[in-house]
């Protein structure tokens, strides 16, 4: 993987994110501003020029695609959500001045099954 700065997302974006990352497919604004105010998270309905502004900022930092094509636009996402976690996983690690130690607390504070789950992947 090519080494690139990690953007790290703010709150409605991430909000935004995570129904484009939950659509089977690629989803227009509206559909995506209805899900957004469908779901609650939060204090009031968001206009559609919002959710614009925001899909407009994510296409810049390269977390979701524009269909110019179709009509209306559509949007689906340029990464999955594993593989964002992970390039923030891994940009803390390298940002650590002692990579042994956060691994080794990470590594004391998971659960069992992740352990197991590690030592697969490990031996794969």
């Amino acid at each position: 993987m090519a080494s690139r700065t990690v953007v790290k997302l703010g709150d409605l974006e991430r909000a935004v994110m995570d129904v484009v990352w939950d659509s089977p497919t690629p989803i227009a604004a509206t559909d995506l501003r209805e899900a957004l105010n469908a779901s609650g998270a939060h204090d009031k309905d968001l206009a559609i020029t919002t959710v614009m502004t925001v899909l407009t900022r994510l296409e810049a930092k390269g977390f979701v695609v524009r269909d110019r094509d179709a009509r209306p636009h559509l949007y689906r996402s340029a990464m999955s959500r594993e593989d964002h976690v992970a390039e923030l996983m891994h940009e803390v690690l390298g940002s650590a001045a002692d990579r042994d130690a956060v691994l080794a607390r990470f590594v004391g504070q998971v659960t069992p099954h992740d352990a197991e789950r590690l030592r697969k992947l490990l031996e794969a």
